[in-house]
């Protein structure tokens, strides 16, 4: 037997690649309802060979369902999350409306999947942040073995991470610079994303930081160990899909580098690309539909006694949200939810 699974926002780039993910994987649905905003009503989407039909997310009773993938804002969650979860679906949620809360589980179910079993208090499991779903499959197996004290990380973060209008914006602006008279003024960003870098993500903090720094400070540590150090510098590159990291980690005891690649060759999730020769490294636009999460350009930090720098990449459509969502699932059905 299978799930009943409902996608809520199942007309946005990480909602289809929902449906997109859970029909390569080809997770055990016995019915499957996609769900959007009023406006979005009918709009087709597609989930293998299958075709549906978006319905109403505001009246639709969750009663009966086994799982809500939910990948719309912390705004909508916030209503109809807790109306999912009180009608015995456990909802997956992708917003940041609860990471935080000590009643709900974040996971990355290469790193912490035990922490799945801690959905009933809430009946709602929170997906992590993008930036930090990548870097955290990459720091987990190396923490066990030379437990990480510190982590510097800044990361070149693509636009698909801010949504379709963005993607646009992108495309647009582009196109701006080669003709006369179409330029475009940013709306979604604060600056021209085309041919630039943005060091601003989300809203700025009182300490100088950006929200989504903070993210993936607050995240890794809940994630993986709350001793850990963590600093961050989050950027917006003029990239489509695919997220970029370039980390930098201290550890409390020495790990040679070639350890280090060896055990990251064995670890879940990843694929090591690591040669030092031109092209002997994965860029961004290598990622794009695929489930890894890449690791180039690891090697000895000399300037500090035990450390290493590495450069982490994946597809933040994938990882970064959708694919870790369904893994989420997966891990939920094979623990928690067996049928049959």
């Amino acid at each position: 037997m299978g799930y009943k699974v409902v996608v809520v926002g199942a007309t946005g780039n990480v909602g289809r690649e929902m449906l997109n993910i859970l029909a390569e994987r080809q997770f055990p649905v016995d019915e499957i309802t996609a769900l959007a905003s009023r406006k979005s009503l009918g709009t087709e989407v597609s989930f293998g060979d299958t075709t549906l039909k978006t319905k109403d997310l505001d009246v639709f009773d969750f009663t009966g369902w086994d799982i809500a993938l939910f990948a719309v804002g912390s705004d909508a969650t916030k209503i109809y999350a807790p109306k999912a979860a009180a009608a015995g679906c456990v909802v997956i949620d992708n917003s940041s409306l609860y990471r935080y809360d000590p009643d709900v589980p974040l996971v990355v179910p290469e790193v912490n999947p035990e922490a799945v079993e801690g959905y009933a208090k809430k009946n709602i499991i929170a997906n992590p942040n993008c930036s930090t779903a990548q870097m955290v499959v990459a720091l987990k197996p190396l923490h066990d073995r030379a437990t990480i004290k510190r982590v510097v990380v800044s990361t070149y973060q693509s636009v698909s991470g801010s949504g379709k209008d963005a993607i646009d914006e992108l495309w647009n602006q582009t196109k701006g610079v080669y003709v006369p008279g179409q330029e475009v003024e940013p709306k979604v960003y604060t600056k021209q994303i085309a041919f630039n870098v943005i060091p601003h993500i989300d809203v700025f903090l009182e300490d100088g930081s950006t929200k989504e720094e903070w993210k993936m400070v607050a995240e890794t540590k809940k994630i993986v160990d709350p001793a850990i150090k963590v600093t961050a510098t989050c950027v917006r590159v003029p990239v489509f899909v695919g997220h970029s990291e370039a980390v930098n980690i201290e550890f409390e005891e020495f790990l040679d580098e070639d350890e280090a690649r060896d055990i990251l060759r064995e670890a879940p999730g990843i694929m090591v690309i690591d040669k030092r020769e031109n092209g002997g490294y994965v860029t961004p636009i290598e990622c794009v539909g695929d489930f890894a999460t890449f690791i180039s350009r690891i090697r000895q930090d000399s300037t500090i006694e035990n450390g290493l720098n590495l450069w982490c990449v994946s597809d933040n459509l994938r990882k970064g949200a959708a694919l870790n969502a369904v893994q989420i699932a997966e891990t939920l059905g094979a623990r928690m939810l067996k049928k049959g």
